[in-house]
């Protein structure tokens, strides 16, 4: 009897912590030291970027940062996926739909163009962002909610990721994010192409 009250508690405990379950992609320069014991997450301002999965469990979790950005905390009360920035750089991205590689050239209108551009521009400036939105803004030393599905896909700045495979029969959840430099970069390129219809690759 014993034995099977013990399974039992042990069955219920480790549900009530699966409830709380928080996923944080963290997004870094170099590599980011994450110590899930104690929640803290050391990362200085080396070469290239990084991103890493991690998992904590807690109704509320406070995460101690240490970064080229400085000292801060951040909590998470929400569960589900987030992204945390601790590069010394603002993160932005949404909610993407990938298709076919082969359905990805197409013309696009010059009114569809200008549609992109005004949306892109609109992300830099911190504009229309929210998860109501699908759109985020992330400054250096904070972390967003992006969703609580964990099967969602998150793609970190500087990847080529074109496609991406659903489950069950379902379209992928995935959200693309860049660096507001790749933001403005594209914005320019946008720009340049305003004279005439032309082909995305």
């Amino acid at each position: 009897m014993k034995s099977h009250l013990s399974i039992l508690t042990a069955i219920v405990f480790f549900t009530a912590c699966s409830s709380d379950q928080k996923r944080v992609v963290v997004f870094s320069k170099g590599t980011a030291e994450i110590n899930t014991e104690t929640k803290t997450i050391k990362a200085t301002d080396g070469a290239g970027h990084e991103d890493k999965a991690v998992d904590f469990v807690g109704k509320n979790v406070e995460l101690t940062l240490n970064t080229a950005s400085g000292d801060a905390k951040v909590t998470l009360t929400e569960n589900g996926y987030y992204v945390l920035n601790v590069k010394n750089d603002t993160i932005i991205g949404s909610q993407v739909n990938y298709t076919d590689p082969q359905l990805a050239n197409q013309v696009i209108t010059q009114e569809a163009l200008k549609f992109k551009i005004d949306s892109l521009e609109n992300l830099v400036a911190n504009k229309n962002v929210g998860k109501a939105n699908r759109n985020f803004y992330i400054l250096p030393n904070s972390a967003v909610h992006i969703t609580d599905n964990f099967d969602a896909i998150i793609i970190g700045p500087f990847h080529k990721m074109r496609s991406a495979e659903g489950k069950d029969g379902k379209a992928p959840e995935v959200y693309r994010f860049y660096s507001i430099k790749e933001i403005r970069e594209t914005i320019a390129k946008l720009q340049g192409m305003t004279g005439g219809e032309k082909t995305v690759e």
